[in-house]
């Protein structure tokens, strides 16, 4: 029987060669789909900054509210000598996805005639205090476009008592009872919130002689 012990290293060797040469092909593979990865890495890190640039800027934009121009809250007087209501309107800019909530507060103060049981009157000598009045009014986020909300608060209504003593309306003696009254506003307040427990804007108008409307707030 012819031996076989020679043949085997000849075959190992002749093997080892042969993976050998194929190495360099491997490795130009290997480096080549490297080099093909690092520029699509590249591309993909590229445009992740501009979308988070996008984004932040806008965020920033939608958490910086402001009145439009011509938009700041101006508010309308109506009733009768005894009654006033006040409802106030406005246009925003920059709003988040939120719920707001608008807080509308009034006061004024109330001047008497003083009556007498003879049926005499005589100005009263007091102006009398009236209110605070409030209302709310609550605005959901799906009415916001864009950041952008034109509004109407429901509105916050004055009234004065028909009649009041003698020592509230300032008349000369007890005889007397106030009847009568003028009630005047001097006093308006929009406060607005967003989210409803954040307040983003303070806005008021005073005048202790009175306001004539329309009523332009400031804020």
């Amino acid at each position: 029987m012819k031996s076989t012990e020679g043949a085997y290293p000849f075959e190992r060797r002749r093997r080892l060669q042969t993976r050998a040469a194929a190495l360099p092909g491997l490795c130009i593979a290997i480096t080549e789909g490297a080099n093909m990865e690092r520029p699509r890495k590249a591309i993909v890190g590229f445009v992740g900054a501009v979308a988070l640039v996008f984004l932040m800027a806008h965020a920033a934009e939608a958490a910086s509210p402001h009145f439009k121009k011509g938009g700041v809250p101006v508010c309308t007087i109506s009733g009768s000598t005894t009654s006033k209501s006040v409802a106030c309107t406005g246009t925003l800019a920059g709003l988040g996805n939120e719920d707001l909530n608008l807080h509308l507060a009034v006061s004024g103060v109330a001047l008497y005639q003083c009556q007498n049981g003879g049926g005499n009157t005589a100005p009263g000598q007091n102006r009398v205090l009236v209110g605070p009045s409030s209302s709310d009014t609550a605005i959901p986020a799906s009415a916001i476009k864009n950041g952008n909300l034109t509004f109407a608060t429901n509105p916050a209504t004055l009234t004065a008592a028909p009649t009041v003593s003698a020592a509230v309306a300032g008349c000369p003696n007890a005889n007397w009872t106030g009847v009568n009254p003028a009630l005047t506003v001097t006093d308006i307040t929009l406060d607005i919130f967003q989210p409803p427990t954040t307040q983003i804007f303070h806005c008021t108008a005073s005048n202790p002689n009175g306001l004539s409307s329309p009523v332009t707030l400031a804020c």
